[in-house]
Order: C-alpha cells, then sequence, then structure tokens
C-alpha cells in the first residue's frame, strides 16, 4: 500500500480539515505530518462547528485510526484543552489516537520566546500565531529540544535544563514574564499525554501499509509558507509540501500514492508577507465578509485577493499533485467578474513562473472571466454547475495541468460534489 497525502497549495486556510474529513471514510488510518496548534481546520457537520489544531482531522469518524507523527510540534496544555473539548462532545480519543515519540514538545517558555522575538523585530514582524512554533522547531534543529519520548526518560531533568537555558535568552532580551500559571497547565498536559499510547510512529505506520491498510497523511499550514520553498522569511518553520510526509512520518518517497492539493477559488493570506494578488479595497472587503475569512486560530482578518495561477503553478510542481480540490466556490457565486492572476509583472518584463523574491515590484498579470452569478450552495452535482462556472473550472485545468476532482459548495461536509465519477 501506498500513501495519499493531502495538503495546501497556497498560504494555508484552504479548508483542508473538511476535505480530511469528507475523504477519511475511504481511509483506514489519518495521520498529521507537521505542524502544531497554529493550524486551524475546521469542520461542520451535523450543525456542529470543529476547530482541530494539533489532532487529525480524521478523528469524527469513528472507527479510525488517528497518528500524530515526529513532524509535528506538540504543546500538552493545548492538546489536553482540545482533547477535553471533543471528548466533552462526545468524541472519544484515546483508543483512536497514537502519538509519535518523536514528536517535539512545545515548553512554555517557547511561547514566551515567540513573543519576545517578535517584539524584537518591531516593524519587520513575521506575524506568528504566538504558539511557540518557531522556536521549538529551532530548538530541533539546533539539536536541543524535548521530545514526547523525554516524558518517560528522566523528564525532570531535561525540562529544567532547556527551561534553564530558554530563561537566559528572555532575559538577555530583557522580555518579562511570570511562568507560574503556564507551567502548571503544562504540566497538567504532561500527565495527560501519559494517558495516550506513545509510538515509534515511523514503525507503527510502515507496518500498517504493510498490513494493506490504507493511510492518509494531512498537512498543516500551505505549500507558500514552507520554510524552504514559501515566501521566506514570511513562512512557517516546518516543511509543508509533500515531501514533508516523507520526513514527518517516516515513509519512503516510492510509497506515495495520490497527491491531493486543495486550494480556494480565491486566494487568503494571514499576518505579514507579499500577497501579489491582495485586494486592498471593497472587493477584498466583499470576499472576506461572504468567506467569514477570519483565521481559526487567532481570529486575525485575512488579507483576500484573487487567484494566483503563478504561485499555484508553482505548488502543483513542487508536490506533484495528481488531483485537485477547489474550496469556496461559492464565495464567488455573487460576482459578475472574476479574475485569475496568470503573470506577474516585474521590473518591465513579463514572467509566467514564481521567482526568488515577490516582496517588491510585483505587479499582477489577469485575465477576466464571467462569473456565474448563481447560488450554488444548494448544488448536489456537477450536473448543476452553471456554465460560466464549469469554463472557470476548464480555465483552471488548463493552466494548472491537473483535474479537479472536488468542489465544495459551503463549510458543511454535505455541500462537497465530486467530478469526474464513474457510472
Amino acid at each position: 500500500m501506498k500513501v495519499d497525502i493531502l495538503l495546501g497549495l497556497q498560504w494555508g486556510d484552504e479548508g483542508k480539515g473538511k476535505v480530511v474529513d469528507v475523504l477519511t471514510p475511504r481511509y483506514d488510518v489519518v495521520a498529521r505530518f507537521q505542524g502544531g496548534p497554529n493550524a486551524g481546520h475546521t469542520l461542520e457537520f451535523e450543525g456542529q462547528k470543529y476547530v482541530l489544531r494539533s489532532i487529525p482531522s480524521g478523528i469524527f469518524q469513528g472507527d479510525k485510526l488517528n497518528i500524530i507523527g515526529n513532524g509535528v510540534v506538540l504543546d500538552p496544555a493545548l492538546f489536553k484543552a482540545e482533547a477535553e473539548a471533543l471528548e466533552a462532545s462526545g468524541h472519544s480519543l484515546k483508543e483512536r489516537l497514537i502519538i509519535s515519540k518523536k514528536a517535539h514538545l512545545i515548553l512554555p517558555t517557547h511561547r514566551l520566546l515567540d513573543a519576545a522575538y517578535e517584539a524584537a523585530k518591531g516593524d519587520a514582524k513575521v506575524g506568528t500565531t504566538g504558539k511557540g512554533i518557531g522556536p521549538t522547531y529551532t530548538d530541533k534543529v539546533s539539536r536541543s529540544g524535548l521530545r514526547v519520548g523525554d516524558i518517560l526518560h528522566d523528564f525532570d531533568r531535561k525540562y529544567a535544563a532547556a527551561k534553564a537555558r530558554h530563561e537566559r535568552i528572555l532575559q538577555s532580551l530583557g522580555y518579562a514574564y511570570d511562568l507560574t500559571e503556564p507551567e502548571k497547565q503544562w504540566m497538567e498536559g504532561i500527565d495527560y499525554l501519559k494517558q495516550f499510547r506513545l509510538v515509534d510512529s515511523e514503525h507503527e505506520i510502515n507496518g500498517l501499509l504493510a498490513a494493506g491498510k490504507s493511510v492518509l497523511c494531512e498537512g498543516a499550514q500551505g505549500t507558500m509558507l514552507d520554510i524552504d520553498f514559501g515566501s521566506y522569511p514570511f513562512v512557517t518553520s516546518s516543511n509543508t509540501i509533500c515531501a514533508g510526509a516523507c520526513t514527518g512520518l517516516g515513509v519512503a518517497p516510492g510509497k506515495i500514492g495520490e497527491v491531493y492539493g486543495i486550494f480556494k477559488a480565491y486566494c487568503t493570506r494571514v499576518g505579514a508577507g507579499p500577497f501579489p494578488t491582495e485586494l486592498c479595497d471593497e472587493t477584498g472587503e466583499k470576499i472576506r465578509a461572504l468567506g467569514h475569512e477570519y483565521g481559526a486560530v487567532t481570529g486575525r482578518k485575512r488579507r483576500c485577493g484573487w487567484i494566483d495561477l503563478v504561485a499555484l503553478r508553482y505548488a502543483v510542481m513542487i508536490d506533484g499533485v495528481t488531483q485537485l480540490i477547489m474550496m469556496k466556490s461559492d464565495v464567488l457565486d455573487g460576482f459578475e467578474t472574476i479574475k485569475a492572476c496568470v503573470a506577474y509583472r516585474m521590473g518591465g518584463e513579463e514572467i509566467d513562473y514564481f521567482p526568488f523574491d515577490i516582496s517588491e515590484g510585483v505587479e499582477p498579470v489577469y485575465v477576466e472571466l464571467p462569473g456565474w452569478q448563481t447560488d450554488m450552495t444548494k448544488m448536489q452535482s456537477e450536473d448543476e454547475f452553471p456554465e460560466e462556472f464549469n469554463a472557470y473550472l476548464t480555465f483552471l485545468e488548463e493552466q494548472l495541468g491537473v483535474p479537479v476532482k472536488i468542489v465544495s459548495v459551503g463549510p458543511d461536509r454535505e455541500q462537497t460534489i465530486e467530478r469526474y465519477t464513474e457510472e
């Protein structure tokens, strides 16, 4: 068996949680492979809305195994709060969720360091979620981090040493803090973590594949936030691309099957960083209002703009996408004209590839297409799609070279339409 991978192709917030939930019935296992509680995967069904941060989105399907892989960074306090909220709503976790011993722990001091580093940058802020993600991955790379497995082996000494090291940095930055309550909640989270099955997830997942089990790997954030290939330095601290599933779960490249690439019918971005198609006008405000574009974790307003096909083509190439999934089509239902960026104009030259730096002097080159001006939220089949919407899909497929297999026409799991289905 091979693993299938689902990931975002833009600057995050594409709607991955909903799609994982929709696809999960076809799989035996759902595994998260990177990121941490900076993720905010929103799912809506049966009149309820859930936001998952660290727990895989397959948790709502009762007979599925869910894995938090080694590439994830985990905050025990936030994990405990998230898990207990799910259990209170009737979703049992302990027999269906396993956690990699090699996943790194976000310490209370990591969150303080995150805030201190951002404050020190002044106007050059990256715009982090403040969850301690960056400092945790920094410790991981510098070989000084704590991992989930460490809570079972000489943990007190290891934690004290890490805390002392962080406090020296905070003092050097002149950052005032009080660790009393955050540390208390964190230690309660550590005790809670011990109730779960902690495993060597690389052995676990490869054993499941050898046994013929089907696995869906769930990415967080988006390709354009990848630490290597995103719009650096305004990126996250992990590899959000397809290859991140290999290092974040211990799966060989030859075991990758389908790669589902998720994108919105338009484009959004949270926080600082370049955004060539951003609309700082009434149209951008209209998209934000219709799409409820506010961060699931931070609540921050998302910046909105037309779809960027230059960036999308780049993401499709980097990820080896085999199937596309378009989200929030319904948000554009009322627009008379839809625009799509097909190239950039830089320094008097028109380019159709994603360059090293898009921070300055990038002017989007747009193609205009007629809007469908039809309420699609009640549609249940592609046979109901208006002619103009089908033309938009065809245009995207020609530009990206990959079929759009799934279209979302609303937030609920039922508002999901599959295309190219066999009779």
